[in-house]
């Protein structure tokens, strides 16, 4: 199969991040007949960036981070969104044919104009530009989060309205979303994202790390009372890292009583340091080498180009250009 996927460089990866995509894309590397193309979604970031230096900044910690944490290069391309200029010209031929009405109905748009986002056309057509992304790799899946689901339901309904008026052209794409981990909770409870400031960075410092996994908001439970696994980010974290048996072996700590919150953060934050320790000498590894990360984007960008001239030469001809 041929896998697409894409993170956008608008702050430091968190493990959100981590377990909604870049784990299951690194994971899908794994077998040999899979094809897998990832990108760094710049074009988007300008929705929320317009500084460029933060944005050229980011997209590079963003290509170091996930090499860091696993993304084989020799199995596939990892480039910039914006490298592959022919995306832009399939959003507009897709925009021709996706009813306003379709967009009118994206949860993500309505959640970041609620947010304070500025209405803008690019928020507003984001959809288009992530089906672009999607159809012009040919892709047959694309890991995504919840939060993406949405947009990938809508990328094809593009994709047939452009086939119905246009002639057989584009595959239907299909969303992969980890049941387990499709929604990871930031220290406040709600969903772990950088626009509540709620993240748990997978680089920080120890010293940051452990603050943050300290201030996970708790209820008001005494250390002698029997507490509840299910309801509670500390052991709903946790869990996402530790093997079976400690898992469980929390979960009763949580039900028998006398083990306060702040034992259990400690505990944590043991588990996530130790977790990302690897993936910390692997990236040091990463940054002796100047070169490595321009050439790793450079190679990518050629291989993208390379299947997306295709797609979009068929595209040409089916649409009359």
């Amino acid at each position: 199969m041929r896998i697409l996927s894409g993170i956008q460089p608008t702050g430091i990866l968190h493990i959100g991040n981590y377990f909604g995509m870049m784990r299951p894309s690194i994971a899908l590397q794994e077998a040999a007949a899979n094809e897998t193309f990832y990108f760094i979604a710049d074009y988007h970031a300008l929705t929320t960036i317009d500084n460029p230096e933060t944005l050229r900044a980011n997209s590079r910690r963003i290509a170091l981070d996930f090499l860091a944490c696993g993304l084989d290069v020799e199995r596939g391309a990892l480039f910039r969104q914006s490298d592959v200029p022919e995306v832009a010209e399939l959003t507009w031929i897709l925009s021709t044919v996706t009813p306003k009405a379709l967009l009118e109905r994206g949860h993500s748009y309505k959640d970041k104009i609620a947010r304070g986002l500025p209405a803008s056309a690019g928020l507003f057509n984001y959809p288009v530009l992530m089906a672009a992304d999607i159809l012009i790799y040919d892709s047959d899946l694309v890991p995504v989060g919840k939060d993406q689901k949405q947009h990938l339901e809508m990328t094809r309904d593009i994709a047939v309205k452009f086939n119905e008026t246009f002639g057989d052209c584009f595959k239907l794409p299909e969303p992969q979303i980890q049941a387990a981990t499709e929604t990871v909770p930031g220290i406040d409870g709600q969903k772990m994202s950088k626009s509540y400031g709620n993240t748990i960075d997978i680089f920080g410092d120890e010293k940051e790390m452990r603050k943050r996994v300290m201030s996970i908001v708790t209820d008001s439970r005494p250390v002698e009372a029997a507490k509840d696994p299910a309801s509670s980010t500390i052991f709903q974290l946790y869990s996402l890292f530790a093997s079976k048996e400690e898992t469980e072996k929390m979960r009763g700590a949580f039900q028998r009583g006398g083990t306060g919150y702040g034992d259990f953060k400690k505990q944590l934050f043991a588990k996530l340091w130790e977790y990302f320790e690897p993936m910390r000498k692997r990236r040091e590894e990463i940054l002796r080498d100047p070169d490595y990360i321009d050439n790793v984007l450079k190679r990518g960008a050629l291989r993208a180009n390379e299947e997306a001239g295709k797609v979009m030469k068929r595209v040409r001809v089916a649409v009359g250009l």
